[in-house]
């Protein structure tokens, strides 16, 4: 009898674990009523949309190319999660806005993002407009002084935000998460989860 009952109990488990939608490893943005667009340049002088993207999944990272740290973790994070995506990573679109506009001219955007990838593109606005855009977004940043005025450091956010193929925010994506994983959530978004 109670070998009968455990085997009752594990099927209705297995069961129960098959009728389960698979979870995004990320945090689920779905039900914020911020971050639906930005209007931004991109390092070759194109103005960007959002919409611009609609039918891939888009990954949107605040930081700035002078970062020692997150940024370039983040940024070689997301080149691996690329390619774990295999043919699916031509219908992703990895979006770096800088946070540092008065040093991150294009030209250095230019160099800089598309190093880790070449289909990443690197983003930019004024002070006024970047201020605009960290605040819609919740997105965090301060300049810290450094030695001479040119080379201060800038606190920032370190997550980054995922966006389903409808131009809709779904997902932070923390930062240190690993690739397999990104790429787990962002194959849930391609696929209309």
């Amino acid at each position: 009898m109670k070998l009968l009952s455990t085997l009752i109990f594990s099927l209705a488990l297995l069961l129960t674990g098959c009728s389960q939608p698979k979870q995004f490893v990320s945090t689920d943005l779905s039900m914020v009523d911020w971050g639906k667009d930005f209007s931004l340049t991109d390092h070759n002088g194109q103005a960007r949309r959002l919409s611009d993207f609609r039918g891939k999944a888009v990954v949107l990272f605040f930081g700035y190319t002078q970062c020692p740290d997150v940024c370039p973790t983040t940024l070689s994070t997301l080149r691996e999660t690329m390619a774990l995506l295999g043919d699916d990573a031509k219908r992703v679109q990895v979006l770096f806005a800088t946070v540092d506009p008065a040093r991150d001219t294009p030209q250095l955007l230019a160099q800089y993002v598309p190093a880790f990838h070449p289909s990443f593109l690197g983003l930019y606005a004024d002070e006024k407009a970047t201020a605009a855009l960290a605040r819609d977004f919740k997105v965090f940043y301060a300049r810290q002084p450094g030695k001479t005025p040119d080379s201060y450091s800038v606190d920032h956010s370190t997550g980054a935000f995922a966006f389903d193929p409808q131009g809709k925010l779904r997902l932070l994506l923390r930062h240190g998460e690993t690739p397999a994983n990104v790429a787990a959530d962002l194959k849930l978004l391609l696929a209309g989860k």
